[in-house]
């Protein structure tokens, strides 16, 4: 789930020139299971956004932090799904999540600092209540962060991959390999553990994963040694893919949530052109 304030990916957001954050505002819900996906993400006005030191509301959606955890209650139109639902479905459900300790030190994406990456709550559990989900919810993992930055993504990234995952004694990693628009290659990692104590480590040498579908590829660290394995594939676009992958960190089988972002396909004008089908906008 990604609370948008001035939407990074939206196409509304960059033809207005980018001038008014407040008023492209979205609620991302992305909801995995074995029964099937579903997908939200309308954009609003600035009417729609309400927030103060402790809650972010946007529409009928919010989050919020009462001190010692996040939760996140959701009431968003999920779009039709090839093989599932034909028509729009408004979809209900809370998330909380239990911080197991919380981060305050925050990385520079960019060398001029115009991109900022938080990792909030580097994990902890998260629990899932939704009528429409098989067995009406889940317990797992959780994790929260928060990005910020002052221009395009596009205007400085070629791209970039990142990924989180859990160790089997606990340990929470996190990877960041990302290509500026000059093509500097700037990649580290983070490993956390159980009490909170952080330590950036250079990761080992990127591997490639299969292409998706559109074509976008991918990669992740992994020792010499080993191989990653591309365990599921939630989201596979002309620009973004979102993937559960397998890879070995000094010796570790570690089980990721993956990212792949390619800022060049974004900011190609068909591309555009295609995101209101899956990003619609209600003023």
């Amino acid at each position: 789930m990604i609370a948008f304030i001035g939407s990074v990916f939206s196409p509304y957001y960059h033809r207005s020139g980018r001038r008014d954050p407040q008023a492209h505002v979205a609620f991302n819900v992305a909801l995995y299971g074995p029964d099937g996906h579903a997908w939200a993400m309308t954009e609003r006005g600035r009417r729609s956004l309400s927030r103060d030191r402790s809650t972010l509301q946007i529409g009928k959606s919010s989050l919020r932090f009462d001190g010692s955890g996040f939760t996140i209650s959701f009431n968003e139109v999920f779009l039709p799904w090839p093989g599932q639902r034909l028509l729009p479905k408004r979809m209900r459900g809370e998330m909380h999540l239990a911080p197991a300790f919380s981060a305050d030190q925050s990385y520079h994406l960019d060398a001029a600092g115009r991109h900022i990456w938080q990792p909030v709550a580097p994990a902890g559990r998260v629990s899932l209540s939704c009528d429409d989900l098989a067995n009406g919810g889940w317990v797992g993992q959780g994790y929260h962060d928060m990005n910020f930055g002052s221009r395009p993504l596009e205007a400085d990234f070629a791209g970039w991959d990142w990924a989180r995952g859990e160790t089997a004694d606990g340990r929470a990693i996190l990877l960041y390999d990302s290509v500026l628009s000059s093509g500097v290659n700037s990649r580290f990692g983070l490993t956390y553990s159980t009490s909170g104590e952080a330590l950036e480590f250079d990761p080992p040498r990127r591997q490639v994963l299969k292409r998706g579908f559109w074509g976008v590829d991918g990669g992740i660290a992994c020792d010499e040694a080993a191989l990653p394995v591309l365990h599921a594939s939630y989201e596979d676009t002309p620009f973004y893919r979102r993937s559960l992958v397998e890879t070995t960190l000094a010796g570790d089988r570690v089980v990721m949530m993956h990212e792949t972002l390619d800022c060049r396909r974004l900011a190609m004008p068909l591309v555009r052109l295609m995101l209101p089908f899956r990003m619609p906008r209600k003023g």
